[in-house]
Protein backbone atom coordinates (compact mmCIF):
# COMPACT_ATOMS: atom_id res chain seq x y z
CA UNK A 1 0.00 0.00 0.00
CA UNK A 2 2.60 2.68 0.82
CA UNK A 3 4.47 1.94 -2.58
CA UNK A 4 1.26 2.62 -4.30
CA UNK A 5 0.95 5.75 -2.69
CA UNK A 6 4.31 6.71 -3.48
CA UNK A 7 3.49 5.86 -7.03
CA UNK A 8 0.19 7.82 -6.62
CA UNK A 9 2.27 10.89 -5.54
CA UNK A 10 4.66 10.49 -7.86
CA UNK A 11 2.29 10.75 -10.73
CA UNK A 12 0.41 13.49 -9.26
CA UNK A 13 4.02 15.76 -9.30
CA UNK A 14 4.45 14.72 -12.44
CA UNK A 15 1.12 16.41 -13.74
CA UNK A 16 2.32 19.19 -11.49
CA UNK A 17 5.00 19.86 -13.38
CA UNK A 18 3.10 19.45 -16.30
CA UNK A 19 0.68 22.08 -16.00
CA UNK A 20 3.58 24.37 -14.60
CA UNK A 21 5.34 24.09 -17.96
CA UNK A 22 2.13 24.54 -19.92
CA UNK A 23 2.05 28.25 -18.14
CA UNK A 24 5.25 28.97 -19.00
CA UNK A 25 5.20 28.65 -22.71
CA UNK A 26 5.03 30.55 -25.58
CA UNK A 27 1.76 32.19 -26.05
CA UNK A 28 -0.55 30.81 -28.90
CA UNK A 29 -0.30 34.66 -30.72
CA UNK A 30 2.99 34.62 -30.87
CA UNK A 31 4.31 31.42 -32.03
CA UNK A 32 3.08 28.97 -35.06
CA UNK A 33 3.40 25.67 -32.77
CA UNK A 34 -0.28 24.69 -32.64
CA UNK A 35 -1.89 24.82 -29.09
CA UNK A 36 -2.64 22.05 -27.40
CA UNK A 37 -5.33 20.89 -24.77
CA UNK A 38 -3.72 18.64 -21.87
CA UNK A 39 -6.34 16.28 -20.61
CA UNK A 40 -6.58 15.20 -17.04
CA UNK A 41 -5.42 11.07 -16.14
CA UNK A 42 -6.63 9.15 -13.96
CA UNK A 43 -4.02 7.66 -11.17
CA UNK A 44 -3.88 4.64 -13.56
CA UNK A 45 -3.33 6.59 -16.90
CA UNK A 46 -0.54 9.28 -18.03
CA UNK A 47 -1.50 12.71 -18.62
CA UNK A 48 -2.34 13.20 -22.74
CA UNK A 49 -1.87 15.86 -24.60
CA UNK A 50 -4.60 16.58 -27.60
CA UNK A 51 -3.44 18.63 -30.27
CA UNK A 52 -5.93 21.10 -31.62
CA UNK A 53 -6.45 21.17 -35.47
CA UNK A 54 -6.54 24.24 -37.41
CA UNK A 55 -10.43 24.86 -39.53
CA UNK A 56 -9.63 26.34 -42.79
CA UNK A 57 -11.56 28.79 -44.63
CA UNK A 58 -10.90 29.77 -48.00
CA UNK A 59 -10.46 33.44 -48.41
CA UNK A 60 -10.10 35.53 -51.46
CA UNK A 61 -7.82 38.84 -51.64
CA UNK A 62 -8.14 41.33 -51.75
CA UNK A 63 -9.61 40.81 -48.19
CA UNK A 64 -11.21 44.63 -48.56
CA UNK A 65 -11.55 46.40 -51.98
CA UNK A 66 -10.19 50.22 -50.45
CA UNK A 67 -7.23 50.54 -47.83
CA UNK A 68 -3.98 51.67 -47.73
CA UNK A 69 -1.38 50.77 -45.38
CA UNK A 70 -3.20 48.54 -43.26
CA UNK A 71 -2.22 48.03 -39.77
CA UNK A 72 -4.04 45.20 -37.83
CA UNK A 73 -3.43 43.71 -34.35
CA UNK A 74 -4.17 40.82 -32.96
CA UNK A 75 -5.48 41.05 -28.93
CA UNK A 76 -7.46 38.66 -26.68
CA UNK A 77 -9.43 36.77 -29.75
CA UNK A 78 -10.28 39.84 -31.66
CA UNK A 79 -8.35 42.04 -34.72
CA UNK A 80 -8.28 45.40 -34.53
CA UNK A 81 -7.76 47.33 -37.92
CA UNK A 82 -5.84 50.82 -37.29
CA UNK A 83 -6.46 53.26 -40.32
CA UNK A 84 -6.81 56.72 -41.33
CA UNK A 85 -10.15 58.62 -42.30
CA UNK A 86 -11.52 62.10 -42.41
CA UNK A 87 -14.39 63.40 -40.89
CA UNK A 88 -15.53 67.26 -41.92
CA UNK A 89 -12.65 67.61 -44.05
CA UNK A 90 -10.08 67.10 -40.50
CA UNK A 91 -7.91 63.94 -40.34
CA UNK A 92 -9.32 61.18 -37.93
CA UNK A 93 -7.75 57.99 -36.83
CA UNK A 94 -10.35 54.80 -36.70
CA UNK A 95 -9.98 51.72 -35.08
CA UNK A 96 -12.32 49.04 -36.41
CA UNK A 97 -13.13 45.73 -34.34
CA UNK A 98 -13.70 42.67 -36.01
CA UNK A 99 -13.04 38.79 -35.49
CA UNK A 100 -10.95 37.15 -38.48
CA UNK A 101 -8.86 38.97 -41.12
CA UNK A 102 -11.49 37.96 -44.14
CA UNK A 103 -13.91 40.43 -42.59
CA UNK A 104 -11.96 43.46 -43.00
CA UNK A 105 -14.00 44.75 -45.60
CA UNK A 106 -17.10 45.36 -43.13
CA UNK A 107 -14.67 48.24 -41.77
CA UNK A 108 -16.76 50.81 -42.94
CA UNK A 109 -19.45 50.10 -40.81
CA UNK A 110 -17.87 49.21 -37.52
CA UNK A 111 -15.18 51.45 -37.69
CA UNK A 112 -15.01 54.15 -34.79
CA UNK A 113 -13.37 57.70 -34.78
CA UNK A 114 -11.06 57.26 -31.78
CA UNK A 115 -9.38 60.96 -32.55
CA UNK A 116 -9.44 63.68 -35.01
CA UNK A 117 -6.82 65.99 -35.85
CA UNK A 118 -7.24 70.07 -33.95
CA UNK A 119 -5.88 73.23 -34.52
CA UNK A 120 -6.22 73.82 -30.94
CA UNK A 121 -3.93 70.64 -29.89
CA UNK A 122 -0.89 70.46 -31.58
CA UNK A 123 -2.35 71.81 -35.03
CA UNK A 124 -2.44 68.32 -36.67
CA UNK A 125 -5.72 68.72 -38.81
CA UNK A 126 -4.66 67.55 -42.28
CA UNK A 127 -2.66 64.40 -43.93
CA UNK A 128 -3.41 62.01 -41.49
CA UNK A 129 -1.35 58.62 -42.53
CA UNK A 130 -0.90 55.78 -41.85
CA UNK A 131 -1.94 55.19 -37.97
CA UNK A 132 -0.10 52.31 -35.80
CA UNK A 133 -1.70 50.56 -32.54
CA UNK A 134 0.35 48.92 -30.19
CA UNK A 135 -0.17 47.51 -26.94
CA UNK A 136 2.64 48.14 -24.24
CA UNK A 137 2.99 47.87 -21.01
CA UNK A 138 -0.89 47.29 -20.62
CA UNK A 139 -1.75 50.83 -22.28
CA UNK A 140 -3.06 51.51 -26.22
CA UNK A 141 -1.19 54.01 -27.93
CA UNK A 142 -1.46 54.92 -31.60
CA UNK A 143 1.89 56.02 -33.75
CA UNK A 144 0.89 58.26 -36.82
CA UNK A 145 2.20 60.85 -39.14
CA UNK A 146 0.30 64.02 -39.52
CA UNK A 147 0.82 67.33 -41.30
CA UNK A 148 1.77 70.24 -38.62
CA UNK A 149 -0.40 73.33 -39.46
CA UNK A 150 2.07 75.57 -38.21
CA UNK A 151 5.46 74.27 -39.75
CA UNK A 152 3.84 72.95 -43.25
CA UNK A 153 5.74 69.02 -42.11
CA UNK A 154 5.24 66.10 -41.67
CA UNK A 155 5.71 64.73 -38.35
CA UNK A 156 4.60 61.36 -36.31
CA UNK A 157 2.44 62.03 -33.25
CA UNK A 158 1.52 59.96 -30.15
CA UNK A 159 -1.59 59.34 -29.05
CA UNK A 160 -2.72 57.36 -25.81
CA UNK A 161 -6.18 55.54 -25.54
CA UNK A 162 -8.38 56.09 -22.69
CA UNK A 163 -9.08 52.50 -21.48
CA UNK A 164 -8.51 48.96 -22.42
CA UNK A 165 -10.56 48.96 -25.50
CA UNK A 166 -9.24 50.72 -28.12
CA UNK A 167 -12.31 51.49 -29.95
CA UNK A 168 -12.37 54.25 -27.44
CA UNK A 169 -11.17 57.66 -27.82
CA UNK A 170 -7.28 58.49 -27.43
CA UNK A 171 -5.83 61.56 -26.38
CA UNK A 172 -2.82 63.54 -27.91
CA UNK A 173 -0.08 63.07 -25.91
CA UNK A 174 2.79 65.05 -27.97
CA UNK A 175 5.00 64.73 -31.12
CA UNK A 176 7.53 61.60 -31.22
CA UNK A 177 11.05 62.70 -32.70
CA UNK A 178 14.74 62.75 -32.16
CA UNK A 179 17.23 65.45 -31.89
CA UNK A 180 17.24 66.22 -35.38
CA UNK A 181 13.42 67.00 -35.54
CA UNK A 182 13.40 66.24 -39.48
CA UNK A 183 10.68 64.85 -41.35
CA UNK A 184 9.41 61.74 -40.27
CA UNK A 185 6.45 59.34 -41.24
CA UNK A 186 5.90 55.59 -40.45
CA UNK A 187 6.80 55.16 -36.89
CA UNK A 188 6.47 51.74 -34.86
CA UNK A 189 8.18 50.13 -32.01
CA UNK A 190 10.38 47.25 -31.22
CA UNK A 191 10.56 45.96 -28.46
CA UNK A 192 13.46 44.51 -27.32
CA UNK A 193 13.74 42.50 -23.59
CA UNK A 194 13.63 45.31 -21.55
CA UNK A 195 13.85 48.14 -23.91
CA UNK A 196 11.75 49.92 -26.32
CA UNK A 197 13.60 51.35 -30.04
CA UNK A 198 11.55 53.48 -32.15
CA UNK A 199 11.94 52.75 -35.77
CA UNK A 200 10.85 55.10 -39.01
CA UNK A 201 11.23 56.54 -42.59
CA UNK A 202 12.59 59.91 -42.82
CA UNK A 203 14.73 62.37 -44.51
CA UNK A 204 18.72 62.55 -43.80
CA UNK A 205 18.39 66.41 -43.99
CA UNK A 206 15.45 68.90 -45.30
CA UNK A 207 14.84 68.39 -48.72
CA UNK A 208 13.22 65.21 -50.40
CA UNK A 209 16.00 63.96 -51.53
CA UNK A 210 15.48 60.02 -50.40
CA UNK A 211 13.68 58.65 -47.26
CA UNK A 212 15.00 56.18 -44.97
CA UNK A 213 15.06 53.85 -41.87
CA UNK A 214 15.99 55.17 -38.94
CA UNK A 215 16.35 53.47 -35.48
CA UNK A 216 16.21 55.37 -32.09
CA UNK A 217 16.12 54.27 -28.61
CA UNK A 218 12.97 55.36 -26.50
CA UNK A 219 12.65 56.26 -22.42
CA UNK A 220 8.69 55.42 -22.60
CA UNK A 221 6.44 54.85 -25.52
CA UNK A 222 6.12 58.89 -26.36
CA UNK A 223 10.14 59.83 -25.71
CA UNK A 224 13.06 58.80 -28.15
CA UNK A 225 16.24 59.35 -25.60
CA UNK A 226 19.21 59.15 -28.08
CA UNK A 227 20.63 60.65 -31.38
CA UNK A 228 18.59 58.16 -34.59
CA UNK A 229 20.68 55.83 -36.46
CA UNK A 230 20.36 54.73 -40.09
CA UNK A 231 19.43 51.21 -40.61
CA UNK A 232 18.86 51.37 -44.33
CA UNK A 233 19.00 53.36 -47.70
CA UNK A 234 17.71 53.08 -51.03
CA UNK A 235 20.68 51.37 -52.78
CA UNK A 236 19.78 48.73 -55.01
CA UNK A 237 17.69 49.30 -58.25
CA UNK A 238 14.76 47.27 -56.69
CA UNK A 239 14.53 50.43 -54.31
CA UNK A 240 14.86 53.18 -56.66
CA UNK A 241 12.33 52.84 -58.99
CA UNK A 242 10.45 56.36 -59.07
CA UNK A 243 12.01 59.63 -57.44
CA UNK A 244 12.47 60.14 -54.96
CA UNK A 245 14.04 57.28 -53.59
CA UNK A 246 12.01 55.45 -51.40
CA UNK A 247 12.68 52.89 -48.18
CA UNK A 248 9.68 53.54 -45.68
CA UNK A 249 6.64 51.46 -43.62
CA UNK A 250 9.09 49.75 -41.39
CA UNK A 251 6.89 46.74 -39.83
CA UNK A 252 8.54 44.64 -37.01
CA UNK A 253 8.22 40.39 -36.98
CA UNK A 254 10.10 38.77 -34.03
CA UNK A 255 9.78 34.98 -34.14
CA UNK A 256 11.55 32.16 -32.30
CA UNK A 257 14.01 34.56 -30.45
CA UNK A 258 14.69 36.34 -34.20
CA UNK A 259 14.14 39.86 -35.14
CA UNK A 260 13.50 41.41 -38.47
CA UNK A 261 12.20 44.38 -39.77
CA UNK A 262 10.21 44.34 -43.00
CA UNK A 263 10.11 47.44 -45.11
CA UNK A 264 8.67 49.25 -48.19
CA UNK A 265 10.61 50.24 -50.89
CA UNK A 266 10.52 52.28 -54.17
CA UNK A 267 7.34 54.99 -54.80
CA UNK A 268 4.28 53.55 -53.34
CA UNK A 269 2.87 55.14 -56.59
CA UNK A 270 4.50 52.66 -58.68
CA UNK A 271 3.89 49.04 -59.60
CA UNK A 272 7.47 48.23 -58.42
CA UNK A 273 6.83 48.86 -54.85
CA UNK A 274 8.01 45.61 -52.67
CA UNK A 275 9.05 44.79 -49.70
CA UNK A 276 13.03 44.03 -48.58
CA UNK A 277 13.93 42.89 -45.22
CA UNK A 278 16.52 43.61 -42.47
CA UNK A 279 17.25 40.74 -40.01
CA UNK A 280 18.75 41.71 -36.45
CA UNK A 281 22.15 39.02 -36.40
CA UNK A 282 24.10 41.40 -33.13
CA UNK A 283 22.93 41.96 -29.78
CA UNK A 284 22.60 45.75 -30.70
CA UNK A 285 19.99 46.90 -32.45
CA UNK A 286 21.39 50.56 -32.47
CA UNK A 287 24.64 49.25 -34.38
CA UNK A 288 24.17 49.32 -38.42
CA UNK A 289 26.60 46.36 -38.27
CA UNK A 290 24.13 43.66 -36.28
CA UNK A 291 21.66 44.15 -39.12
CA UNK A 292 21.59 42.23 -42.19
CA UNK A 293 19.73 43.24 -45.56
CA UNK A 294 18.55 40.91 -48.13
CA UNK A 295 19.72 42.13 -51.43
CA UNK A 296 16.61 41.45 -53.25
CA UNK A 297 12.66 41.72 -52.61
CA UNK A 298 11.40 39.35 -50.22
CA UNK A 299 7.79 40.18 -51.57
CA UNK A 300 7.32 41.73 -55.10
CA UNK A 301 4.59 41.71 -57.57
CA UNK A 302 3.08 39.56 -59.43
CA UNK A 303 2.19 40.46 -62.97
CA UNK A 304 -1.52 39.74 -63.58
CA UNK A 305 -2.37 39.49 -60.17
CA UNK A 306 -1.42 42.08 -58.03
CA UNK A 307 1.03 45.43 -58.40
CA UNK A 308 2.47 47.26 -55.87
CA UNK A 309 2.34 45.04 -52.78
CA UNK A 310 4.06 46.43 -49.59
CA UNK A 311 3.45 48.59 -46.26
CA UNK A 312 2.20 45.89 -44.66
CA UNK A 313 1.75 44.66 -40.63
CA UNK A 314 2.26 41.23 -39.43
CA UNK A 315 -0.26 39.69 -36.99
CA UNK A 316 -1.34 36.33 -36.03
CA UNK A 317 -4.34 33.35 -36.56
CA UNK A 318 -5.59 31.28 -33.95
CA UNK A 319 -3.36 28.56 -34.61
CA UNK A 320 -0.49 30.86 -33.60
CA UNK A 321 0.78 31.36 -37.46
CA UNK A 322 1.95 34.59 -38.59
CA UNK A 323 0.08 36.41 -41.04
CA UNK A 324 0.87 40.09 -43.03
CA UNK A 325 -1.97 42.53 -44.19
CA UNK A 326 -0.72 44.28 -46.96
CA UNK A 327 -2.00 46.44 -49.78
CA UNK A 328 -1.60 46.27 -53.22
CA UNK A 329 -3.46 47.33 -56.32
CA UNK A 330 -5.16 44.53 -58.88
CA UNK A 331 -4.80 46.99 -62.12
CA UNK A 332 -1.20 48.21 -63.16
CA UNK A 333 -0.37 51.88 -63.38
CA UNK A 334 -3.80 52.66 -60.56
CA UNK A 335 -1.49 54.12 -58.22
CA UNK A 336 -2.73 55.22 -54.78
CA UNK A 337 -6.04 55.03 -56.10
CA UNK A 338 -6.17 51.50 -56.65
CA UNK A 339 -4.90 49.79 -53.09
CA UNK A 340 -6.83 47.33 -51.71
CA UNK A 341 -6.01 45.29 -48.67
CA UNK A 342 -4.67 41.35 -48.96
CA UNK A 343 -3.36 39.04 -46.28
CA UNK A 344 -0.91 36.08 -47.04
CA UNK A 345 0.62 33.48 -44.88
CA UNK A 346 4.19 33.50 -43.27
CA UNK A 347 6.24 30.40 -43.12
CA UNK A 348 9.83 29.45 -41.72
CA UNK A 349 13.12 28.04 -42.95
CA UNK A 350 15.02 26.05 -41.10
CA UNK A 351 17.20 28.64 -40.00
CA UNK A 352 14.07 30.74 -38.67
CA UNK A 353 14.16 33.05 -41.62
CA UNK A 354 11.11 34.43 -42.98
CA UNK A 355 9.49 33.02 -46.11
CA UNK A 356 6.96 35.49 -47.93
CA UNK A 357 5.95 33.79 -51.29
CA UNK A 358 3.81 35.54 -53.46
CA UNK A 359 0.71 37.45 -53.56
CA UNK A 360 -2.27 34.77 -53.90
CA UNK A 361 -5.61 35.11 -55.27
CA UNK A 362 -7.35 32.70 -52.38
CA UNK A 363 -5.40 31.67 -48.66
CA UNK A 364 -6.38 29.01 -46.75
CA UNK A 365 -7.22 31.06 -43.14
CA UNK A 366 -7.62 29.55 -39.61
CA UNK A 367 -10.58 30.38 -38.70
CA UNK A 368 -10.99 27.87 -35.61
CA UNK A 369 -9.29 24.78 -33.78
CA UNK A 370 -11.01 21.66 -33.16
Amino acid sequence: MKLMRRLTALLAAAAMLSSLAACNSTDPAESTTPTTETTEATEETTTEETVMTPVYQTVQNPVAPTGADPWVVRHGDKYYYCYATIVWFVGAVAVAEVDSLDKLGEIELDGHNVYQGSYEIGGYVFNFWAPELHYINGEWYIYVAALCEEEQIQHMIVLKGTSQDPTDPFEYVGRITDPTQKWGIDGTILPLGDELYYVWSGWEGDKNIAQKIYIAHMSNPWTIDSERVCLSTPEYSWEKVGEPYVNEGPAVLQHNGKTFVAYSASGSWTDDYCLGLLTLTGDDPMNPDHWQKATSPVFQKEPGLAYGPGHNSFTTAIDGSVWMVYHANEVPGTGWDGRSVWIAPITFDADGNPLFGKPERTVEFPVALK
